[in-house]
C-alpha cells in the first residue's frame, strides 16, 4: 500500500495541471446535473403542492347564465364540484398598471379549488368592495393587501384584502385573464358563470368534459380548462432549463468519462517500462490496475463533493431563477437523495471509463517487448499527398531533351546534364516522361503523417475531441435560437409588438384610425380571437381571427401557405397534435352554438396558448358569423419604436379607455438560459482541454523515439517542434470539422424537437452564423497549436543522453 501511494503521489506531482482540471471539469458536470435535478423538482412539485393541498378541480366550464349545471355533480367520475360562480370579465388598473381579470362571485371559501392565502385574509361579508387577487396578478399589478384597484371606464374601486395560490391556469398578458375572488355584490352583472370538477380519476378528463358538453349542450359551453393545461403552464419554462441543463450534463459526463479513459491510455503507453519496473518488483496486475483507478476515482470524488457542497451551500444564493428553484428543491422530500445519488452516479460513470483503462495497464508484461523497428503507421496515403500538395506531374520530354539523355546514359554528355535539366527518372516511370514533385515543408508532412497515420487511435482520439465540441455547437445554436426570438420575432411568431383592447364601444374605423394616427406605429391589424369547442367536445382551442383580405396580418408560416381564399386558416402545431390532423385537412369547430369549418392550409409557429390556436382573416369570420365584432388590434411598430413608450402615448392619448400591454416574447422566461448556456461552454471547454493536454501528451511522449532520426536527417529543433505542433493542429481541424457537420444538423433536430413538443412548432432553430463558426474553430485549432509549442519545443531541445534514455 506505502508503494501504491508513493506511486500515485508522484504520477500526482508529475501531472498536477491534468489532475486539476480533472476536479474541476467533474465538479461542473456534478453542479450541472444538480442544477438539472433542482429544476425539474421546481417545475413540478410547487404547483403540486398547490394543487393538492387546495383540492384543485381537474376541469373548469366556462358557460352562459342560463346553464343548468346542476347535473354535473351526478355525472360518473365526478367526486365533488366548485361553484357555480357568477363571473364578469373586466379590466383593473393599479398605479398606472392595467391587466384584464375575471371577477368572480365567491360567497364563502370553496372546498374545492380552495385559494391558499399568501398574503392578507379572506374576504369579508362587511366589506363587499375587498377582493383577493390570484399571486401572478398581483405580481404583474405590483398590488399588495391594502392596495385600491379603479375598473377604468367606471368610478367603481376595489380594496384589495388578501392574495392567494390557486392551481388554476396562471395569468398571461393578452391571452389568459388573472383572477379576482369577490363577493358577489361585487359582480352585479355578470357575462357568465363558472363551475370546477373535481374527477374520481383524473386520467379521465378528455372523457368527463365530454359528458359534461353533452349535458349542458355546446352552444351553452363558453371555454374548457384543464388542471394538465395549467400544469404545463406552470411548469413552463423551469421544466426546459432542467431538460438543457439535464441533456448537456450528460453529454459532459460522457465526454468527461471518454477523455479520462483516452489519459490513462496515453499515460499507459507512455509509461510502459515503469509499470513493467513495477510488476519487476512485485506488483501484481490487480495492484497496476488500482494504482490508476483509485488515483482517478480520488479525483472525480474531490470534484463531485466539491461541487454538492457548493449547490447545497450557495445554491439559493444565486440571483434569479436558478437560486429560486434550489431553495425550493432543498426543502422537498427526495432532496438529500438526489443529492447523494447524483454525485455517486457520476463518479461511478467516471470509474468504469477509468476501469477499462487500467485493465490494460494490468496486463503489461514484466519485461518490455521490443518495439517493431518499422512505423505502424506506414506511408502517406494518395488522399494525403493530395491534400499536403504531393502530386507527381508527369510531362512528356521533347525530342532534344530525350537525345541529351540518351547521350548522358551513354556518358556522352556532361555530367550532371540530366540533373540540371530536371530529369529524374524513376524506377517505374515511362519512357520519355519525367516527374516534378512539389516542395512542401517537412513539418507539414511529417505532422500530418503523425496525426493520421496511426488510423485507430488517431481516429479515437479526434473522437474524444469532437464530443465537447459538438456539444459545444448545440450549446451555441440554443444561444441563437433565443437571440432569434429577441431580434426578429415577427420569423418566429410574433410580428406585432403591442395588443390594444379597446373599453368602449368605439367603432372599428374610429379606433384603428386612431392607433395608426401614432407615427411609430406601422400598422394595426382589427381582430378577435374566441374559444372553440373541438370536434369530439373534450377541449378548447383558441379561435382568431386577425386582419382582412385586403391587410391580411402576417403570419410567421414554416410549412404550406398562407390563408388567403374563404374558409382557409393557419394552424399551430399544438392544434395540429390535439386534432390529428395535418395541411390540407378541414376541421370543425364550435364557437357557442354556431359551427366554424376551416380549411388548414398551412402551420404557422405560434407561441401562444401552447400552439392551440387556428387563426384565419378577420372577414371569414365574420361571414359565417356575423355577430363577431373586433375585440382587440394587434399593432406592428416602426423600426426603433420602444414598445414601452408607445404603450404610453396611447393610454394617454385615449384617457384610459384602451388597454394596452406588450406582446409577451416566451424568450423573456428563458433569460437565466443564457447563464447556463455559458456555464456549460465552459465546462465543455475544459473537458475539451482535458482531452487535448492528453493528446499534445502522447504525441510528445511518441516522437522521443523519433527524435534522433529526425536531429540526424537535418532537421532543426524549430522544425521538429513544428511536427508536433503542426499534429496536433490537424487533430483539432479533424475534430472542429466533425463536429461542425455533425453538431450543426443535431442542434437542429433537438430545437426543432423541443419547439414541436411545446407546441410552438418546428422550425425555430437558429444555427450560429459561419463567421462565429469560423472564428470559433479557428480559435480551438490556434489555441490547440499554441498549447503543443511549449511542450514540444521542451523535448526538442532535450539532450543527447536524455533522449537516449528514453527510446532505451
Amino acid at each position: 500500500m506505502r508503494a501504491t501511494l508513493r506511486w500515485a503521489h508522484s504520477d500526482l506531482r508529475t501531472h498536477r495541471g491534468e489532475a486539476l482540471f480533472l476536479v474541476l471539469a467533474t465538479a461542473g458536470i456534478v453542479a450541472s446535473l444538480l442544477l438539472a435535478t433542482a429544476l425539474f423538482g421546481y417545475a413540478t412539485n410547487p404547483w403540486q403542492r398547490v394543487f393538492t393541498q387546495a383540492r384543485g378541480a381537474h376541469v373548469w366550464l366556462h358557460t352562459d347564465r342560463a346553464a343548468d349545471t346542476g347535473e354535473l355533480a351526478a355525472l360518473d367520475g365526478v367526486q365533488s364540484v366548485a361553484g357555480p360562480y357568477p363571473t364578469a370579465s373586466t379590466t383593473v388598473a393599479v398605479r398606472g398598471t392595467r391587466a384584464s381579470v375575471e371577477l368572480r362571485g365567491t360567497a364563502e371559501r370553496p372546498d374545492v379549488g380552495r385559494p391558499l392565502l399568501t398574503a392578507g385574509h379572506w374576504l369579508d361579508a362587511g366589506d363587499p368592495d375587498g377582493v383577493v387577487l390570484e399571486t401572478r396578478l398581483a405580481r404583474a399589478l405590483l398590488a399588495q393587501p391594502g392596495d385600491t384597484l379603479t375598473l377604468p371606464g367606471t368610478s367603481r374601486t376595489l380594496t384589495v384584502l388578501g392574495i392567494a395560490d390557486s392551481p388554476e391556469r396562471r395569468y398571461r398578458p393578452g391571452e389568459q385573464p388573472g383572477l379576482v375572488w369577490a363577493p358577489p355584490a361585487a359582480v352585479p352583472d355578470p357575462g357568465g358563470q363558472v363551475i370546477g370538477l373535481r374527477l374520481t380519476d383524473p386520467g379521465e378528463t378528455d372523457y368527463a368534459v365530454q359528458r359534461a358538453v353533452t349535458v349542458l349542450g355546446a352552444g351553452a359551453i363558453g371555454q374548457v380548462s384543464t388542471w394538465e393545461q395549467a400544469r404545463a403552464e406552470a411548469q413552463g419554462d423551469n421544466r426546459l432549463l432542467g431538460q438543457v441543463l439535464g441533456l448537456f450534463g450528460l453529454g459532459a459526463l460522457l465526454a468527461a468519462g471518454l477523455a479520462v479513459h483516452g489519459a490513462i491510455g496515453t499515460r499507459i503507453r507512455g509509461h510502459l517500462r515503469d509499470i513493467s519496473v513495477l510488476k519487476a518488483i512485485g506488483f501484481t496486475p490487480g495492484q497496476v490496475v488500482r494504482v490508476f483507478l483509485l488515483q482517478h476515482l480520488a479525483y472525480a470524488l474531490l470534484g463531485a463533493v466539491a461541487a454538492a457542497a457548493t449547490v447545497q451551500s450557495l445554491g439559493s444564493r444565486v440571483p434569479g431563477r436558478l437560486g429560486d428553484a434550489v431553495g425550493v428543491w432543498q426543502g422537498l422530500p427526495g432532496h438529500t437523495v438526489a443529492l447523494f445519488v447524483v454525485p455517486a452516479c457520476a463518479v461511478l460513470f467516471i470509474g468504469a471509463t477509468t476501469g477499462l483503462a487500467a485493465w490494460r495497464a494490468g496486463r503489461v508484461p514484466p519485461v518490455p517487448l521490443p518495439r517493431p523497428a518499422a512505423a505502424q503507421g506506414g506511408g502517406l496515403s494518395v488522399a494525403a499527398r493530395r491534400a499536403l500538395g504531393l502530386r507527381m506531374f508527369r510531362m512528356p520530354v521533347g525530342a532534344r531533351g530525350r537525345e541529351r539523355g540518351a547521350r548522358g546514359s551513354d556518358g556522352a554528355g556532361a555530367p550532371g546534364a540530366g540533373a540540371s535539366s530536371g530529369v529524374a527518372p524513376g524506377a517505374g516511370a515511362s519512357p520519355g516522361v519525367r516527374e516534378l514533385g512539389a516542395r512542401v515543408p517537412p513539418a507539414l508532412v511529417l505532422g500530418w503523417h503523425k496525426a493520421f497515420a496511426r488510423r485507430p487511435r488517431s481516429f479515437a482520439t479526434v473522437a474524444r475531441l469532437t464530443l465537447p465540441l459538438l456539444l459545444i455547437v448545440v450549446a451555441m445554436s440554443a444561444w441563437t435560437t433565443i437571440d432569434r426570438f429577441h431580434s426578429r420575432p415577427e420569423q418566429i411568431g410574433l410580428p406585432a409588438a403591442l395588443t390594444v383592447r379597446a373599453d368602449t364601444d368605439a367603432g372599428e374605423r374610429g379606433t384603428r384610425a386612431l392607433l395608426e394616427r401614432d407615427p411609430q406605429v406601422a400598422a394595426a391589424y382589427p381582430g378577435v380571437e374566441v374559444a372553440a369547442l373541438v370536434p369530439g367536445q373534450t377541449a378548447t382551442i383558441a379561435l382568431r381571427g386577425l386582419g382582412t383580405r385586403e391587410d391580411p396580418y402576417p403570419y410567421a408560416l414554416a410549412e404550406g401557405r398562407r390563408a388567403h381564399g374563404p374558409d382557409e386558416a393557419v394552424a399551430g402545431q399544438g392544434l395540429l397534435d390535439l386534432l390529428e390532423v395535418e395541411v390540407g385537412d378541414w376541421v370543425r369547430m364550435t364557437v357557442g352554438d354556431r359551427p366554424q369549418i376551416l380549411h388548414i392550409v398551412g402551420r404557422s409557429i405560434e407561441p401562444e396558448n401552447a400552439g392551440r390556436v387556428i387563426s384565419t382573416s378577420l372577414d371569414t369570420l365574420q361571414e359565417n358569423d356575423p355577430r363577431l365584432r373586433p375585440t382587440l388590434y394587434q399593432l406592428r411598430l416602426a423600426a426603433g419604436a420602444h414598445p414601452d413608450e408607445v404603450a404610453g402615448r396611447l393610454a394617454e392619448a385615449v384617457d384610459g379607455r384602451l388597454d394596452v400591454h406588450a406582446v409577451a416574447n416566451p424568450a423573456d422566461g428563458l433569460s437565466p438560459l443564457r447563464a447556463v448556456v455559458l456555464g456549460l461552454i465552459a465546462v465543455l471547454a475544459l473537458v475539451g482541454l482535458i482531452e487535448l493536454l492528453t493528446a499534445i501528451g502522447g504525441t510528445v511522449r511518441e516522437s522521443e523515439r523519433d527524435l534522433l532520426a529526425l536531429k540526424a536527417i537535418g532537421l532543426s529543433p524549430r522544425q521538429i517542434t513544428g511536427i508536433t505542433v503542426t499534429a496536433t493542429g490537424c487533430t483539432a481541424l479533424a475534430a472542429v470539422l466533425l463536429a461542425a457537420a455533425l453538431g450543426l444538423p443535431l442542434a437542429h433536430w433537438l430545437i426543432d424537437a423541443q419547439g414541436a413538443s411545446s407546441g410552438i412548432g418546428a422550425g425555430i432553430a437558429q444555427v450560429p452564423s459561419p463567421a462565429l463558426l469560423v472564428l470559433v474553430g479557428a480559435a480551438a485549432v490556434l489555441g490547440a497549436a499554441a498549447l503543443a509549442a511549449v511542450p514540444s519545443a521542451r523535448a526538442a531541445r532535450r539532450r543527447l543522453a536524455d533522449t537516449l534514455s528514453a527510446v532505451a
